[in-house]
């Protein structure tokens, strides 16, 4: 990022789901480079319909953020209910689906801004409680991440996934004043 490009935080639309797929591309192209498989497999999401599927009601949910320099989305935040997979909350929250930034602006910030975004509007509903689940396999980098960024973890779980190696995760909390 260079002074003259000034990072903003814009509701996504229908329109916006090519944009997801883009940078969830990017973000496994990366990892995958890296050899780190584990979290979204090798292949694109943009060539799996159901990750295509997954973008298009995310873009059509009322739930997406999208980081933006100037014309270029470089992050996207998807808020909505949790996943079927962790534990139910036990008071009102908001629940991130979907982190990604653009790894061409890694050390930007993009992710802790858009989770700023996310406890915004909590904030706004009148919510305490941000939670977002992760990747916990490999060598726990991003469950790392989510507790510098304050998250507490709470609860571990595994999915399990039909021919496939089990995945993984973890729940995180963020107490909002």
């Amino acid at each position: 990022m260079t002074a003259a490009q000034h990072l903003t935080v814009r509701p996504g639309d229908p329109t916006d789901a090519p944009a997801v797929l883009r940078l969830l591309d990017d973000a496994t192209a990366w990892l995958v480079a890296r050899g780190r498989t584990g979290q979204w497999g090798t292949e694109p999401a943009s060539a799996d319909p159901r990750r295509i599927a997954q973008a298009d009601a995310w873009a059509g949910s009322g739930g997406l953020w999208l980081a933006m320099l100037g014309e270029r989305p470089v992050g996207a935040l998807v808020v909505g209910a949790a996943t079927e997979y962790v534990p139910a909350a036990t008071e009102p929250e908001v629940y991130v689906n979907l982190l990604v930034t653009d790894r061409a602006y890694a050390g930007q910030a993009i992710g802790g801004r858009l989770l700023a975004q996310a406890a915004e509007l909590a904030r706004d509903r009148g919510v305490g409680l941000l939670r977002v689940d992760c990747y916990a396999g490999g060598d726990g980098a991003l469950v790392r991440w989510y507790e510098r960024q304050g998250f507490t973890r709470t609860d571990p779980f595994t999915v399990r996934r039909p021919g496939r190696e089990p995945w993984p995760g973890q729940v995180l909390a963020r107490r909002l004043p």
